[in-house]
């Protein structure tokens, strides 16, 4: 089968691999109908996840249709066609049984990580009763791909995790499709403002079609003393960091209103410096999270329901075999206006 293989920091390459094989009972082996790329892909390439080892296939995020199963799986059988989470959950530790997935003594986010991804014709789905959701019939099915990672986790890390309220205040900083995910999430607890912060323009424009109620262009600086001004002074009661760099990580400790959150989604590869001497007498509270996937089957009913449609995320369509292409136009989204996008296996 052809799969994306990470050969190193920086390096990568779509090679013929063996297709994979049932090593334990509860496991199932997929066939990759959709995919996509993820920012946690490129921090892998850039060297910040060092439990992914060269020669991993990539990729955590898709669509397909079972092939076969193992024997104790229960729920699933050849040709059901199933949401590929994220996380893979035994179900059975004690963090599974805290609702804490990620966590998973034997799981958690190992897809494209410590085990063969999803960016391949086929892969190897362990705790397969744990780890798939049926697709409901007529699904769009790409829309559904957006809820094997980037939907929950910004509604679990940023939304939250931060608490949004009704009434309140909600600085996102970073309009990717992360920050997007926590944009659209936030709108089921009906904020009174949401502010999406970021250097691209585009970027901006899109979150304003998506519900922002204002945007702030971070290029020029003076972004706390312009979200002052939106907010009667008071700052944000919940600053989401949907970036994952340390300048976007200190902009929220500037943002954040006393009482408030900073709820971290980003994925950070080198230290940050956490402004003690500006924040300890102002009871802000500040969470880390890797996301569970606890709420996707509620997700899963709300964007049935037509109460939120994910497929807006989508910019761009590719085949496997321009993978490549798809890692260009997704790395270099100030130039191609790139979100999500969707590769076809």
């Amino acid at each position: 089968m052809k799969a994306l293989v990470y050969q190193g920091p920086g390096k990568k390459a779509l090679e013929d691999r063996p297709l994979p094989e049932i090593t334990g009972p509860g496991d199932a082996i997929v066939k990759i109908v959709k995919t996509t790329i993820c920012g946690t892909d490129l921090h892998i390439l850039k060297g910040d996840v060092p439990t992914c080892t060269p020669g991993r296939i990539l990729g955590h995020e898709g669509v397909g249709v079972v092939e076969k199963v193992g024997t104790a799986v229960a729920a699933f059988r050849p040709g059901d066609r199933v949401l590929i989470s994220c996380i893979s959950s035994c179900g059975r530790c004690d963090y599974c049984r805290k609702g804490m997935y990620s966590h998973c003594t034997t799981g958690g986010w190992i897809l494209g990580n410590r085990i063969d991804g999803t960016q391949a014709e086929y892969v190897r789905i362990p705790y397969a009763d744990t780890s798939l959701y049926h697709i409901p019939a007529g699904a769009d099915e790409e829309a559904l791909v957006m809820l094997s990672d980037i939907l929950p986790t910004g509604f679990e890390c940023g939304v939250l995790n931060g608490k949004v309220q009704p009434g309140s205040t909600v600085a996102i900083v970073g309009a990717g499709p992360i920050g997007l995910a926590a944009l659209l999430t936030a709108q089921f607890y009906s904020p009174a403002q949401i502010i999406m912060i970021d250097l691209d323009d585009n970027r901006l424009a899109v979150a304003k079609r998506f519900g922002a109620t204002s945007t702030i262009n971070s290029r020029d600086g003076g972004v706390a003393e312009k979200l002052r001004q939106l907010t009667g002074s008071a700052g944000a009661d919940t600053a989401i960091e949907a970036v994952g760099v340390p300048a976007t990580f200190e902009l929220c400790e500037e943002l954040v209103a006393p009482g408030g959150i900073i709820a971290n989604i980003g994925v950070h590869g080198t230290k940050v410096d956490l402004h003690l001497e500006s924040l300890w007498d102002r009871n802000i509270a500040i969470t880390t999270r890797l996301v569970d996937t606890a709420t996707t089957p509620m997700l899963l009913k709300t964007v049935q329901a037509g109460k939120i449609d994910p497929a807006r995320l989508i910019t761009h369509r590719f085949k496997l075999a321009a993978i490549d292409d798809a890692y260009d136009t997704f790395g270099h989204a100030a130039r191609t206006h790139a979100l999500k996008v969707i590769i076809e296996a």
